[in-house]
């Protein structure tokens, strides 16, 4: 893959990766969900049946939107964090990671990771960001954490602190004793002064409908996907000192004034600092 300046460039040799459009995919679905035309007909068909089912999706997105811009906001503002690895991407959007970041601090080092073809062929045109920072997407499986940090290490230095987040992936990785291990292999490779940044369904928090929904998707779309309750996501930071307010529905976790009446909505939202 060529680059220019930072950023990675599409190559006109390489062939395209192959999208399947007969399986919805989380991250044409999630972009459904928000509003965005990067999504096909099955896309469209397994999100509108997981809407009927669990009503509350649609905010949950836009709210996992929000949280992401104050957690971004946090990190490259009071916490003074200047390297950020977003692993799960999703489809690129407004306001993504090194958006935020670079907002705030234009040298800010950011680096994606997904696989999905889709979210590739997307990353490698629309992913740039500021001149005076880095934007770059790794292809990379959230399975194969020891190929992420590799992949990142060209760009992110891991004697200074790193957020990573983890936004909506860690439900795909069915088993928790493997989610937890995944966690505490990324957060070993990043020193003290790093960030930890979740998001996760869950049936609490008014969640319950989600039982139908998770299973309609998991027999029609891909991957598939489970929810976790409190103190299973709690898990994730152990060992992690959490900001306050904690571990709480990602739509009220440091809400502005424009957003202090926020609904919760079943999924959780947490940021946590390594000692």
């Amino acid at each position: 893959m060529p680059q220019t300046g930072d950023h990675l460039v599409p190559d006109p040799a390489a062939r395209p990766p192959r999208v399947d459009t007969s399986v919805a995919h989380n991250a044409r679905v999630w972009n459904y969900w928000l509003g965005g035309k990067d999504n096909f007909e099955a896309d469209r068909r397994v999100g509108d049946h997981v809407r009927r089912a669990f009503p509350v999706i649609g905010e949950v997105a836009r709210a996992d939107r929000r949280f992401l811009a104050r957690a971004v906001g946090f990190l490259a503002g009071t916490a003074g964090v200047r390297q950020f690895l977003d692993i799960g991407t999703g489809l690129p959007t407004a306001d993504n990671t090194h958006d935020l970041a670079q907002a705030v601090a234009p040298e800010s080092r950011v680096v994606y990771v997904d696989n999905d073809p889709m979210v590739l062929v997307h990353a490698r045109a629309l992913l740039t960001g500021r001149p005076e920072g880095v934007t770059r997407y790794v292809e990379a499986d959230i399975h194969r954490p020891e190929a992420i940090l590799t992949a990142a290490a060209d760009t992110l230095d891991f004697d200074e602190p790193v957020a990573v987040m983890m936004l909506g992936i860690l439900n795909f990785v069915l088993d928790t004793d493997e989610a937890y291990a995944i966690v505490r292999r990324l957060m070993d490779a990043v020193p003290s002064g790093s960030y930890l940044v979740v998001t996760h369904p869950t049936l609490e928090l008014g969640g319950e409908a989600n039982v139908a929904a998770m299973a309609f998707w998991n027999e029609n779309a891909a991957p598939p996907i489970r929810s976790r309750t409190g103190a299973e996501i709690a898990g994730f930071f152990a060992g992690l000192e959490l900001v306050a307010p904690g571990l709480v529905s990602c739509s009220r976790w440091r809400t502005g004034p424009d957003e202090a009446d926020a609904a919760s909505v079943p999924q959780y939202g947490g940021v946590a600092r390594k000692p």
